[in-house]
């Protein structure tokens, strides 16, 4: 009976905790288009240094690379780093932006953006949503939980059976 109740109240606190997912990939997504406008600006702001030079944004990067200046040198990596990360943001972001609710919330997981989730977690302020795909995520959460805790208890509840079952078995039989 303890294990029983004890399921539910963990299946209930999976599912609260579960429900919580969507909005959090909401609050990411919405950090991560911040993000990718302010990288997306500065990548601007070095083609156009770039073409200035009368140079494409991909030799203005070698010309930094290869520098003899470790300033210069350095510069051309962080461009070079900048632009790999605005391009998986963008990839990233399209991804979720075309997924339902909880291929998003795989999508945040999957290919998560540790700076980002970091502010976004920071930030957080949890809501109640009642969206379908916040009640899918928090029914699936619910029901992870309320497995995970019967998988776990299934030891504990077998042997307990098996001792009920011998002292059955061995209680003097008063016919």
């Amino acid at each position: 009976m303890f294990a029983r109740r004890f399921a539910l109240a963990v299946a209930v606190l999976a599912g609260l905790i579960g429900s919580q997912g969507p909005e959090f990939a909401q609050q990411y997504r919405q950090r991560l288009g911040g993000a990718l406008e302010e990288l997306n600006r500065i990548i601007a702001e070095f083609d156009a240094e770039a073409r200035a030079q009368n140079l494409t944004p991909a030799e203005g990067l070698s010309r930094l690379e290869d520098n003899a200046d470790p300033l210069a040198r350095q510069r051309g990596e962080d461009m070079a780093a900048a632009i790999d990360r605005a391009k998986r943001l963008s990839e990233q972001l399209q991804a979720i932006a075309s997924g339902s609710p909880l291929t998003r919330l795989y999508v945040v997981a999957r290919d998560f953006d540790p700076e980002i989730a970091k502010s976004a977690l920071d930030n957080y302020e949890p809501a109640a949503p009642l969206s379908l795909g916040a009640l899918a995520a928090a029914g699936l959460a619910a029901f992870w939980g309320w497995a995970a805790t019967h998988l776990i208890a299934w030891p504990f509840r077998r042997r307990s059976r098996l001792r009920a079952m011998r002292s059955q078995s061995g209680a003097p039989n008063s016919g």
